[in-house]
């Protein structure tokens, strides 16, 4: 019982970070600009002002963005799916599909993460990844280990 609490906190908590990476507005920050995947805050006479990502090819900004919420949204249902799978899975059987949809969430967010420090921010000496940045990555590792858990565990018989 212990195990599958701390198998659903660890669950809801990489959720969460996938939710704030994709959310807040720190994926490349410098003194005056903080932007993230769906805008840019520059400051300006002491007050944070939007612009659009007017700088950034859009096919890759475009392709970051999708598989950063298709991330959340996988993750979201390997969570309903696990609980699911606990009340009508056979004893014994592994929770093969929980670990499936893990797996594809943390690849969308190894995507979307790759690509934007591949393609959006390449030479940049200016600034650097904010902590938005820093929880896709951990968002990444803990999905991994997430879909290799679900993938390994087995329904107890009792």
């Amino acid at each position: 019982m212990l195990m599958l609490a701390g198998i659903v906190l660890l669950h809801i908590t990489t959720i969460i970070l996938l939710l704030v990476a994709a959310i807040d507005n720190a994926w490349w920050v410098t003194n005056t600009v903080s932007t993230d995947l769906w805008g840019r805050w520059e400051l300006a006479n002491s007050a944070w002002h939007y612009t659009n990502l007017k700088d950034y090819p859009e096919e890759y900004l475009q392709a970051v963005q999708a598989t950063t919420v298709l991330a959340c949204i996988f993750a979201i249902l390997a969570l309903f799916v696990f609980v699911a799978q606990l009340f009508t899975l056979p004893k014994g059987q592994r929770f093969t599909f929980s670990g499936i949809l893990q797996l594809i969430s943390c690849l969308c967010i190894m995507i979307a993460a790759s690509i934007y420090t591949a393609e959006l921010h390449p030479n940049k000496t200016e600034g650097g990844f904010g902590h938005s940045y820093v929880l896709a990555w951990i968002s990444f590792v803990l999905t991994f280990i997430l879909a290799i858990t679900y993938l390994i565990l087995r329904k107890k018989s009792e």
